[in-house]
């Protein structure tokens, strides 16, 4: 017994100092990881998209921290409490791995996307010169040039600008093919294929995006103002043809199969050359009163059907499938007129992509222009949903399919830049992309089009890693006339391991032309040393709205384990240009700063942006990434939702306001109203592709007709169609009264000069609106505008009175209504005072700020207008002001001078 229990004993003690070893040896491996990456944790792959992505651990994972913390962070337990905190130890390490299980980035991995657009070394000059080519060029040939001001307005990113060329090149363009095309893409900016109900043939009432009108040849001048006729039916196709005067001089009788068919033998000549030798000529049916017509390839039906043309010009009555052998028929033996009319009216009768599916090839075998682009029509007008059929792939993407498309003039480099940002836009690096670009480049004519086409085909071949064809691509874009490919070439070049030539590339750049920030920030990936940090700023001096050089200080910092320095760095780029990349990374450091609320408030801000956003070099969903945070944080009510939701609308938080009520939509998905108060949010942060799309959604859920119109309405105001967003508030309003439809017919109508009738019909709706039930935040958007037309009025005690009421309700933003008040009633201490209350109460203050300097002298005004332009340098009115400063300094220097 006795030696029983001494070996029992012994095993405990050897237990006991096994574990006891293993234990120290984690935490010392662990300490000497953490002293030999003491400056961060690394990055094992490029950056190839605008996340900032982490290492990929295949290569690591037996070395890789797991606590992707400062030192400061970590916590090393004594020798006394190693045994009992073991546990703990265990579980708060698979913490760490689930919230951060990739670290985070490094520098010396970590590069900006290239864009996929044409990028001018002298921008003004280049939009300078397409404005002289506009006004130098015929009105019917514009489309094309519009379209180039499209290709180099891109780089801006700005959704209206853009939607405005293409409006312009719509309005301008003659040819069915070019109308289709641009109608189709117009309609792919709206994103109406999300609409719950919608058809592909909807229209929004303008000539310009109307399907119906883009198969009508001809230029229209007034196209972009003027309304459709929907409800007019292109029917009228091939119904009104004027009668042939050919003399009814016999009947011949056409025998098919066991049927015949008597027809006017004059008639039937009358259709075509071919028809009247035979009919008339040296062959022998010119001598016959039967002519066997089995093996022509019509029927009974489609020759009848002939014979009913012949004699009314009429088609109305046949069905699609004598149609089709009347185009055959009419294709044999050259009848161009009854070939016309069966394509106008084929063209007509289409009304779904099945059909077009089914069509479209026969079509194309048949020439028949206006059906092949009536089918074209239908496909690019479900784009993105039919991209991959692969009855669109085989239509669009080989280098046949665009020679088939030649041939009936509906294959342009128009079509198929339309079809590559589609594609590059849901998927840059699929095949279907590469065979488009393909497709593009063999379509373009014009040095423009090569340029743009073979620098897109490059990024897309660069992110494939085909380093050579890409480079190939880019240094053909360069001779081309796009200098911006260069950064292509040493990209490419950098890949391959050649990184002191694509520094010679870049710097060649900065030495010949202008230096511009995306040079700097370029060239900052071939530095070494004090040298990149230094181009990186220049960068940011040059161009402060890059996004790379504020994440690249970011990571740094990181790697310095500065991480709340890391934080404030992101937040200078954030508070004025949001982005999924910055916010990702930001988040990311507040994980590591284990701040686990406002990582969670960033991911889901991020999630508003991009819903299906996937983090960690795209290993691990954001959304899911949400549900690990939000266990080591305190749960909300939805009573809490609202109550955070007012004070971060109050405090002017609009990311903060956007991730809460993204938790409110987890836990009510379905509240239209949610959708909307998204849109609003989105649109203040200048993130248009997005709030277009929560406006979607919240049409999508309305549970109304008057809702759902309201919600359109909004849709059209958004995308520039001012009338129709009108017209959809009063239908809304004649179905029931509310506050949202009243807003808005308000809104859209002072978005105009009003006269002084024209204001009191704005006031009237907008009082009329405040009757209605709504919540707190938007009756204080209300009062905020309804102030903003007294002023304009000149009912100052009005306007003020509708300010304090929306501060009541905490719609802070209306401290600046009351200023402007205090101001035009000479009181600029008062006017001063309530912007210092607006500065000191919200977060976001770069608006404050500058409306602040406008109430005080002008040294103080100069450091309130640095400070916006500190906060955000994308605000014109400061420079604007030190310009105007410079210049009167200047010429008061000139005075003087001349007076000596």
């Amino acid at each position: 017994m006795s030696t029983c229990t001494d070996s029992n004993e012994e095993r405990n003690i050897w237990n006991w100092k096994s574990r006891f070893v293993s234990l120290i040896c984690h935490y010392s491996l662990e300490l000497s990881h953490t002293m030999r990456g003491s400056r961060g944790f690394k990055l094992k792959d490029r950056c190839k998209t605008t996340q900032v992505h982490a290492y990929n651990p295949s290569s690591e994972t037996s070395t890789s921290n797991p606590f992707p913390f400062p030192i400061s962070k970590l916590h090393f337990p004594t020798i006394n409490s190693i045994l009992q905190e073991s546990a703990d130890s265990i579980i708060s390490l698979s913490t760490a791995e689930t919230f951060l299980p990739y670290g985070l980035p490094r520098t010396d991995s970590f590069e900006p996307p290239l864009e996929l657009c044409l990028k001018s070394v002298d921008f003004v000059e280049s939009l300078a010169e397409l404005y002289r080519k506009i006004q130098m060029t015929q009105d019917f040939d514009k489309s094309l040039v519009y379209l180039e001001q499209y290709a180099l307005l891109c780089s801006l990113g700005d959704p209206k600008l853009l939607r405005r060329c293409l409006r312009s090149a719509r309005q301008h363009a003659v040819d069915v093919h070019s109308k289709v095309v641009l109608s189709a893409w117009l309609r792919f900016e709206r994103r109406e294929d999300e609409l719950v109900g919608s058809s592909a043939l909807d229209c929004i009432g303008r000539v310009v995006e109307c399907p119906n009108a883009a198969l009508l040849h001809g230029y229209d001048p007034n196209s972009v103002f003027d309304h459709c006729l929907c409800s007019n039916q292109i029917s009228h196709f091939g119904n009104n043809f004027l009668s042939s005067e050919s003399e009814e001089d016999g009947v011949v009788c056409f025998c098919i199969g066991n049927e015949e068919v008597n027809c006017i033998r004059g008639k039937i000549a009358a259709l075509s050359a071919p028809l009247k030798s035979m009919l008339y000529g040296n062959f022998i049916e010119s001598d016959k009163q039967r002519i066997d017509f089995t093996h022509v390839g019509i029927s009974a039906d489609g020759m009848r059907a002939v014979d009913f043309f012949t004699r009314t010009r009429r088609l109305d009555s046949c069905s699609p499938n004598v149609l089709l052998e009347l185009l055959s028929f009419a294709n044999r033996f050259c009848c161009e007129e009854m070939k016309s009319a069966c394509d106008c009216y084929l063209a007509s009768l289409l009304s779904d992509i099945d059909e077009a599916l089914v069509l479209i090839d026969y079509a194309l075998e048949e020439r028949a222009h206006l059906l092949v682009a009536s089918c074209l029509q239908l496909m690019l007008r479900e784009l993105p949903g039919y991209l991959y059929n692969p009855k669109v792939l085989n239509t669009f993407c080989s280098s046949e399919a665009r020679e088939r498309l030649a041939t009936v003039g509906q294959a342009s480099f128009l079509l198929y830049y339309f079809l590559s940002q589609v594609a590059i836009e849901d998927n840059m690096v699929s095949k279907v992309t590469v065979m488009l670009l393909e497709r593009l480049k063999e379509c373009a004519n014009e040095r423009w089009q090569k340029a743009l086409a073979l620098h897109q085909l490059g990024c897309v071949l660069l992110e494939r890693k085909d380093y050579k064809e890409a480079q190939h691509c880019f240094e053909m874009a360069i001779e081309a006339g796009n200098i911006y490919s260069i950064v292509g070439v040493a990209r490419t070049k950098l890949k391959q391991g050649q990184m002191f030539l694509a520094y010679e590339l870049i710097n060649d750049i900065i030495i010949k032309y202008k230096p511009m920030g995306w040079m700097y920030q370029e060239r900052s990936l071939y530095s070494l040393g004090k040298q990149k940090i230094l181009d990186v700023n220049e960068a940011t001096r040059l161009d402060p709205t890059l996004t790379f050089p504020y994440k690249y200080r970011a990571i740094a910092m990181v790697e310095d384990s500065q991480i709340e320095a890391a934080v404030t760095e992101i937040n200078r780029i954030v508070d004025f240009k949001v982005s999924p990349d910055c916010i990702e990374l930001r988040a990311w450091c507040f994980i590591a700063l284990e701040d686990y609320q406002s990582a969670i408030r960033d991911i889901r801000a991020l999630l508003t942006l991009e819903p299906n956003f996937m983090m960690f070099h795209g290993k691990v969903r954001a959304d899911h990434l949400v549900e690990l945070l939000s266990q080591h944080v305190q749960p909300w009510s939805p009573a809490d939702c609202w109550m955070q939701l007012y004070d971060r609308w109050s405090f002017v938080d609009d990311i903060g306001s956007l991730s809460v009520i993204y938790q409110m939509l987890i836990n009510d998905p379905g509240r239209s109203v949610l959708r909307f108060r998204q849109s609003l949010l989105l649109l203040r942060l200048n993130c248009q592709k997005a709030a277009m799309r929560s406006l979607r959604l919240a049409r999508n859920h309305s549970t109304s007709k008057y809702e759902k119109l309201v919600y359109e309405g909004w849709i059209l105001y958004d995308t520039g169609h001012r009338e129709e967003a009108l017209a959809k508030a009063e239908e809304s309003i004649s179905i029931q009264r509310s506050f949202e439809a009243f807003f808005l017919k308000a809104y859209a109508l002072a978005d105009t000069t009003l006269d002084s009738e024209s204001s009191s019909y704005v006031i009237q709706l907008l009082e009329e609106a405040l009757k209605c039930p709504s919540d707190g935040l938007r009756k204080g958007q209300a009062l905020n505008n309804l102030g903003s037309i007294y002023v304009d009025c000149n009912k100052l005690d009005l306007a003020a009175d509708c300010y304090v009421s929306a501060l009541e309700i905490k719609h802070t933003r209306a401290h600046q209504g009351l200023a402007r008040v205090y101001h035009l009633k000479n009181d600029r201490k008062a006017a001063y005072e309530e912007m210092t209350k607006l500065i000191d109460k919200a977060q976001n203050k770069a608006s404050a700020y500058e409306k602040r300097s406008e109430y005080c002298d002008r040294d103080m005004a100069n450091n309130d207008l640095s400070m916006a332009t500190q906060l955000d340098p994308l605000r014109t009115y400061p420079y604007r002001y030190r310009a105007a400063g410079n210049l009167l300094f200047s010429w008061s220097n000139c005075r003087e001078l001349l007076f000596f």
